[in-house]
């Protein structure tokens, strides 16, 4: 059986690989909770409207500047608070991205 490169070196190949996958799931899930302190925020209005939120899109807060609040022109204000939402959907969705792009891979494992 010249040749033959089976037996226990495989195993020890296998073993190795599971402990790199643990170790980047342990990373991974580590950024994951980063990403859940990270603060966005996102402007509409030259800032007369900014939303606080995580990079996972948790909005955790809202600021208006009085000059935005016309009760004579709500839906202006609404698109403002639209604008800014969606200006920190952007943002958060490029932190996310380029902290979890190492991590692609595992998510095709699970």
């Amino acid at each position: 059986m010249a040749g033959f490169k089976g037996g226990m070196g495989g195993m020890g190949n296998m073993q190795s690989l599971m402990k790199q996958a643990q170790k980047m799931q342990e990373e991974m899930e580590e950024v994951s909770r980063k990403l859940d302190d990270w603060e966005i925020v996102g402007t509409a209005g030259g800032e007369a409207v900014v939303v606080y939120m995580n990079a996972k899109k948790i909005i955790d807060g809202i600021e208006l500047d009085e000059s935005v609040v016309d009760p004579e022109d709500v839906e202006m204000l609404e698109d403002l608070i639209m604008a800014a939402i969606n200006d920190g959907y952007k943002k958060a969705d490029e932190v996310y991205n380029q902290k979890m792009a190492p991590y692609a891979a595992l998510k095709g494992l699970s």
